[in-house]
């Protein structure tokens, strides 16, 4: 595969984001834009127009698919610290994290920067299981890594908060399962601090925002801030599952709803390690700033 290797830059370290046009990869890509030269950052997409805004800022873009190995060959360089966003089609993950971690491993990368799942080899939910293979299959390969296991992110709830200040109530069957969700730009700020910081090699870190909450609170807190009364309906996971089902929510979706539930109702998504907040060097965003942005926005 050597012959597939991309040329290095001789003495400059390039910070390479994938998946860069999704909304973590975006996000990631600005936070690096504000700590290194423009020239030393690139952005793996599959659309080069998606990626225009980045390109105009001086980014390079390096065009590749994750369901194209050959695509991948081109996507990496040797000595480039990568930040490996992961893959958003569940099911489909395993092969495709498989391609990236080989072209990096081709290419000799300085660091595999990868955003897994809070609890790693631990979690016990199917959401977890292609993180898990996927850590497994960086190890396997022997690349200098760091494993970012990202909690739940806050705009999970918060990007549905139109349907829910519609309907006066929002439905789960997470119990009273309390969630330590934390904003997309916190875990992007503590991925750009691994990869343009020292000392995170062949480390794991477990990322969750420093208050868990449960939807009873954060039912309340949307009614606090849009004065509006908002509940939330607890159900148990069969009634949810025909809640989803009645709304046109495809079976796989529907297995991934309930199976994130039920991991919230364990109490896997609640852990408070504070490592996000050493990380980027601050609080992380707390719930009350999250929904007044989406109320904003």
């Amino acid at each position: 595969m050597v012959g597939h290797e991309r040329p290095a830059t001789k003495g400059i370290t390039m910070y390479v984001v994938t998946g860069a046009t999704g909304s973590l990869g975006r996000l990631a890509v600005r936070q690096l834009l504000d700590r290194v030269p423009a020239d030393q950052v690139a952005a793996v997409v599959r659309d080069k127009g998606k990626a225009a805004d980045l390109a105009a800022r001086g980014v390079e873009l390096r065009v590749a698919d994750y369901d194209d190995p050959a695509s991948l060959r081109g996507a990496f360089a040797a000595g480039d610290r990568v930040l490996f966003i992961s893959g958003s089609e569940v099911g489909r993950r395993a092969a495709q994290h498989q391609a990236v971690v080989d072209a990096a491993k081709d290419a000799g990368v300085a660091l595999l920067a990868y955003t897994s799942v809070l609890g790693g080899p631990k979690a016990d939910f199917d959401l977890a299981r292609d993180h898990q293979y996927t850590e497994q299959a960086i190890i396997d390969a022997g690349v200098p890594h760091t494993f970012l296991r990202n909690g739940w992110y806050t705009e999970v709830y918060t990007e549905s908060l139109g349907q829910v200040l519609e309907r006066g109530a929002l439905v789960g069957s997470a119990g009273r399962g309390r969630v330590a969700s934390a904003a997309r730009a916190d875990y992007a700020a503590a991925a750009v601090a691994v990869l343009t910081g020292e000392g995170h090699e062949n480390k794991a870190y477990e990322l969750s925002g420093d208050v868990a909450w449960d939807l009873d609170e954060y039912a309340a807190e949307v009614s606090r801030q849009s004065g509006k009364e908002i509940t939330y309906r607890s159900v148990t996971p069969e009634e949810h599952r025909e809640i989803l089902t009645a709304a046109g929510l495809p079976e796989p979706v529907v297995a991934l709803l309930l199976d994130i539930d039920g991991a919230i109702a364990r109490g896997l998504l609640a852990g408070t390690s504070g490592e996000l907040s050493r990380l980027i060097g601050r609080p992380t965003t707390p719930l009350s700033d999250s929904v007044a942005a989406a109320l904003r926005s």
